[in-house]
């Protein structure tokens, strides 16, 4: 029988979101329902409200989640009842060329639940978020949507790993490749960049330099590993980070904010033949120009980081052992802990950078 519960919607452009009585069907083929217990509050979130992603509304907002599977549909096999799961919103298919050649974290196929979830009074489709839609009692995902993880984990920290972490933290390890002696420079301190300063930190980076405007999240990154501090408003970014890294450039640079400015301080502040990695998701109209010699001449690599570029059968648990064993603080990204009603209000706190995350608890 369809469930009737209540989640947090954006029903137009700009519009404060609402919490209202929602339908979730019982799930079909490759489908399943979970039983929401957590959902971090992502910038994302605010973007599909705000109309930067898409114009589909009404929007069930949430995607960064951990809760236990409910139910599943025909065919599941990934995942049972009962099983305490962080979501994912890139459900590899296992057959499109990036799967055929061995590179499922490249995935153009991923699966989202066929079924719409509706709005009760009306019976309008909702579109969820990233595939998700977890400001929610309950959801109902592609059953490859759900990885399994150590059921004693914190539910508020590893799933944030369903978003934010596990892009920065990737951007570091699997885009960056960074590794043990590398020197990185992270550009926005925000959940991403302070991921992706800890991922470095993991990784064995003795460097680590922070960059980003607001002396609060400065300190912040120190937390994560963050060796050393530039605020961007004050010090020219390139030469301190030249400065900091022998004169020579940082092995990897991380732009997490997105900008033509950030990615173009990522791109001088790289050493030859260094990497650059944008995580920060840029807006449309966005564009950067650089003259094609010093392409050329600076060599190494400039590359885009989707989802960390994460596999999360594969990185999943093995980031929730790290948490397990106290290597890798999710803990520390929590800043504060909410309800369903108090969605807007973290939008309004994120705009003023006063918090990391936001996490709602049902």
């Amino acid at each position: 029988m369809p469930q009737t519960v209540q989640g947090v919607i954006a029903r137009s452009e700009g519009a404060d979101v609402e919490i209202v009585d929602i339908v979730v069907p019982d799930p079909g083929p490759g489908e399943a329902i979970v039983a929401v217990q957590s959902c971090g509050v992502c910038h994302t979130d605010l973007h599909y409200r705000e109309g930067g992603i898409t114009d589909d509304f009404p929007f069930l907002l949430g995607h960064e989640a951990a809760g236990r599977v409910e139910s599943v549909g025909e065919g599941v096999s990934e995942v049972a009842p009962g099983d305490f799961v962080v979501l994912n919103w890139r459900a590899v298919c296992g057959e499109c060329r990036a799967c055929a050649k061995g590179e499922p974290q490249y995935c153009f196929d991923t699966h989202n639940a066929e079924q719409k979830m509706r709005i009760a009074d009306s019976g309008e489709e909702l579109t969820p978020a990233l595939g998700i839609g977890a400001f929610a009692e309950k959801t109902l995902v592609a059953a490859g949507q759900c990885t399994k993880v150590d059921e004693s984990a914190d539910a508020a920290a590893v799933g944030l790993l369903g978003c934010g972490v596990m892009a920065g933290y990737g951007a570091a390890v699997n885009t960056g490749g960074v590794t043990r002696g590398d020197s990185v420079a992270v550009i926005g301190c925000g959940g991403v960049g302070d991921a992706a300063i800890a991922g470095a930190h993991l990784a064995g980076a003795t460097t680590i330099i922070a960059v980003d405007l607001d002396p609060r999240k400065l300190e912040t990154a120190k937390g994560f590993g963050a060796t050393h501090t530039i605020n961007g408003g004050e010090e020219d970014v390139v030469e301190r980070i030249r400065e900091l890294t022998g004169g020579f450039g940082a092995d990897v640079v991380i732009d997490a904010v997105g900008l033509p400015e950030s990615y173009e301080q990522a791109f001088y502040a790289r050493d030859l033949a260094g990497t650059l990695v944008l995580v920060g998701v840029p807006t449309p109209e966005k564009t950067v120009t650089l003259p094609m010699i010093d392409i050329f001449g600076r060599g190494g690599a400039l590359k885009s980081s989707w989802y960390g570029d994460c596999l999360p059968s594969r990185d999943f648990p093995m980031l929730v052992d790290l948490y397990q064993q106290g290597r890798f603080d999710l803990d520390a990204f929590i800043t504060e802990r909410i309800g369903l009603g108090d969605v807007e209000s973290a939008f309004d706190k994120m705009h003023s950078g006063d918090v990391l995350r936001s996490v709602v608890i049902l």
